[in-house]
């Protein structure tokens, strides 16, 4: 697995996005999640979690096609995601603008930079967007939601597929933390082999989730295999926060403005917020 360096590396990603989900600049979609593993010796409560169980959590971006781009594995379960995501090094490499994005994407009469997409608890940014808070939304702010989860479903979708696959995931992990990091380093870099060299098998028809315009997603099958246990791949608490530049709530409107507009619009996005009368979430 290696990180995007250049332009063209990142316009692929986005281009995996255009063509799957309508979203001609997305380069990934992030979120991170609980690995759970049996108490560590000494240092236990910095690893226990507000679900109630130790874990390390696993960071990550994917791109289109559920797979890796970039982890960051080993945080103290304890912590949330923003807090963890905001000490990596690819935060800071996006906040100091040093990973040689490509310039904003000119589509008519809409600007639109390259960005990550995030669930709630993340802190909007000028590359980070997140949907609006689910009160008193108009149909405009509805769409947009429904846009921008599109395109965030592919990281769950993701987690969702490392941890059906993968049965160490689905108890605790009995070993050293520094083990735990190596062995979830190996499938997700076992998993993005299998998607790349054997997609057929390795995710087979209906395994990740899909959408019936209208109707809305429908669930893969990863979910039903990996059900509800309490030790599988989990999410991590959700402590968002309202507080972002103004520079980001302008960048955020450029989408609501594109996701609304003749020529960025899909066909059946009314009928769908229409019809199920609510913002999706989608996690």
């Amino acid at each position: 697995m290696r990180f995007p360096a250049s332009q063209e590396e990142w316009k692929c990603i986005a281009n995996g996005f255009k063509n799957e989900w309508n979203f001609p600049t997305c380069l990934g979609a992030l979120d991170g999640k609980h690995i759970a593993i049996e108490c560590p010796k000494n240092e236990g409560s910095n690893f226990y979690n507000y679900k109630g169980f130790h874990s390390i959590v696993l960071m990550a971006i994917c791109d289109s096609n559920y797979c890796f781009s970039y982890v960051h594995i080993g945080a103290y379960g304890k912590d949330n995601d923003a807090s963890i995501f905001g000490d990596t090094d690819v935060f800071q490499a996006f906040e100091n603008n040093a990973l040689n994005l490509p310039c904003e994407e000119e589509i008519l009469t809409h600007s639109l930079p390259y960005i990550l997409v995030s669930d709630e608890i993340f802190l909007l940014k000028p590359w980070l967007m997140k949907t609006y808070p689910a009160i008193n939304l108009t149909e405009e702010k509805t769409v947009y939601n429904y846009r921008m989860s599109r395109a965030r479903r592919t990281i769950e979708n993701t987690f969702g597929i490392l941890s059906a696959k993968w049965r160490i995931f689905r108890k605790p992990i009995r070993a050293s933390v520094d083990t735990v990091e190596a062995i979830t380093k190996a499938c997700v870099c076992l998993h993005n082999y299998l998607k790349q060299t054997d997609n057929a098998g390795y995710t087979p028809d209906g395994f990740v989730d899909s959408e019936c315009c209208n109707a809305g997603p429908i669930e893969g099958s990863w979910r039903s295999v990996v059900g509800n246990q309490q030790c599988a791949i989990t999410s991590v608490g959700k402590i968002g926060s309202n507080n972002f530049t103004q520079e980001a709530k302008d960048i955020r409107e450029k989408f609501l403005a594109y996701f609304n507009s003749t020529e960025g619009s899909i066909p059946w996005q009314l009928g769908h917020v229409r019809h199920t009368g609510a913002t999706l979430s989608l996690t």
